[in-house]
């Protein structure tokens, strides 16, 4: 079980839309990841099994989309990885060990989008 490496990418617009299996299907083509996951195609998310790398489910929780050619991480991406950390929509399957790093990770995209992460409010 992995959480993966703060990438500070740039933040899109915040009144940018989501829709995370476009978002999944754009991470992809530009991370070249046809057949199988690659470290490009990590670094769109928070948290992987590392046992499992090879295999596109073991990815969880897709905060950034392709914006003109370029990875970025999306507010409405990030706040929907907020929610889902702290419960909403059913929650998140994650080592106990690793939810800690995983909103510490959140909580550096909150701050630079000037915000407060959902769990420090």
């Amino acid at each position: 079980m992995a959480v993966t490496s703060f990438q500070d990418l740039p933040v899109a617009d915040r009144d940018r839309e989501w829709d995370g299996a476009a978002a999944e299907r754009r991470v992809r083509d530009w991370a070249n990841a046809k057949d199988e996951p690659n470290a490009k195609y990590r670094d769109a998310h928070l948290w992987y099994d590392a046992d499992k790398k090879d295999n596109f489910t073991a990815y969880k929780l897709l905060i950034a989309d392709v914006v003109d050619g370029k990875l970025v991480a999306v507010p409405r991406g990030i706040m929907a990885a907020g929610n889902v950390v702290q419960g909403g929509r059913g929650g998140v399957d994650l080592p106990k060990d690793d939810i800690p790093r995983v909103k510490s990770h959140l909580e550096k995209y909150y701050k630079k989008m000037d915000d407060e992460a959902p769990w420090d409010r």
